[in-house]
């Protein structure tokens, strides 16, 4: 049968951000997916290296509307190591717990996004609803729901009262009991058998040859998790476990977002039941020496990093934010290929995808083949520019 091509998006009914799919097909099967994921770039990196340590954590903070703590964590964990600060124990506690309610709030927004891309919407609602839970209680302790405002260079900015530690464990017992609903139904529910099992499927050489990271990874027996092998904040001091699975396809991704619901509660539990007394802060240095830090930071998503370089000022010479749906797009063209059209929504929404975080803009020169930077002040214009040809301001 002749091949046809299948252009899905960049703009597209069943998309939630921009990204563009040229899905190769033979009949109803998929031959190859050629992919195009720079429609969104925001030019946050730029804008940070124009902001002093304490303006350009707010503005880390909207890389992502879902790891919002997670960009903050990251980095001014680096910026610490580079002051070489001891953070207190305290304020590294009080991260954990927002970082294991990001990962649930965001684990549960998978579940019901998976759900729905395979017509089960009972679910999504279910999942939904309880990840409501979750945000109220970042907002009772925070104040936000989404930017939760928590980090700053040195610790946090708020503390937790005794009456906010009390009435986020009140909360805790129904969530676990869902938690515990969902692990159950995962095995026994038809429609989540037939659409997930052996789709999408990848082995563990496939994954590492890949570099996928995260859940993805962990899913086709890959045990590795930067909380435990590069331990950060308070995981060092907490009992957990890394959740694998060997299935290796979007049941077996499933399998492992379950588990770490189930481990991430367990974290928050611990943490607030053995917070330490103490300070919240220690005051930093106005100025980072001269120094390159790699930081690294288990998202909900998988690993994340940001390179960092600081020059003896208060703002970064060079920021390099690497997103775990940069590590994992090529996964999704190999594990697609041999599959039903109708498993795209799924496979795709497998891996979590975060499409505004990922944009980069690497500025080539065709006929010298040197790869260039702009400035703030170039990138701002260049768009400026870009839009005034189109008649728009």
């Amino acid at each position: 049968m002749t091949e046809v091509v299948v252009p899905i998006g960049p703009q597209h009914p069943a998309l939630k951000e921009p990204v563009n799919f040229k899905v190769v097909a033979d009949g109803e099967t998929i031959v190859r997916l050629e992919l195009d994921v720079s429609y969104n770039h925001r030019g946050i990196e730029k804008a940070a290296e124009q902001r002093d340590f304490v303006r350009v954590v707010p503005l880390l903070e909207r890389v992502c509307g879902i790891c919002s703590h997670s960009h903050t964590t990251v980095f001014v964990k680096g910026i610490e190591e580079a002051m070489k600060l001891q953070v207190p124990p305290r304020a590294q506690f009080i991260r954990t717990i927002v970082a294991e309610l990001e990962r649930m709030h965001s684990h549960f927004l998978w579940l019901g996004v998976a759900a729905h891309e395979v017509g089960f919407n009972t679910l999504f609602m279910w999942t939904w609803r309880d990840r409501e839970a979750v945000q109220d209680m970042l907002e009772e302790m925070t104040g936000n729901r989404v930017n939760y405002g928590t980090n700053e260079v040195g610790g946090v900015r708020r503390d937790l009262s005794p009456d906010e530690i009390q009435a986020a464990l009140k909360r805790l017992p129904r969530l676990e009991e869902r938690i515990a609903k969902y692990a159950e139904m995962v095995s026994k529910e038809q429609t989540m058998l037939l659409r997930f099992k052996g789709v999408g499927k990848l082995s563990k050489e496939q994954i590492l040859k890949l570099g996928a990271v995260g859940p993805t990874a962990r899913a086709s027996g890959v045990d590795y998790d930067i909380r435990r092998d590069d331990p950060y904040l308070a995981y060092a001091d907490v009992p957990w476990k890394v959740i694998t699975d060997t299935h290796g396809d979007v049941y077996g991704r499933t399998l492992v977002r379950i588990g770490e619901l189930q481990q991430s509660l367990q974290i928050v539990r611990f943490c607030l039941e053995h917070i330490p007394a103490g300070p919240i802060r220690t005051n930093p240095p106005r100025a980072a020496p001269r120094t390159e830090i790699l930081s690294r930071y288990e998202a909900p998503r998988g690993e994340l990093v940001h390179f960092i370089r600081t020059n003896n000022t208060d703002r970064v010479e060079r920021l390099d934010i690497r997103t775990p749906t940069l590590a994992n797009w090529t996964s999704v063209a190999v594990s697609l290929v041999n599959q039903n059209l109708a498993d795209i929504p799924v496979v795709v929404a497998a891996i979590d995808p975060c499409l505004s975080c990922t944009s980069r803009i690497t500025v080539v020169n065709e006929r010298g083949r040197r790869i260039g930077e702009m400035t703030w002040d170039e990138l701002s214009e260049h768009g400026r520019a870009f839009y005034r040809a189109r008649g728009r301001r």
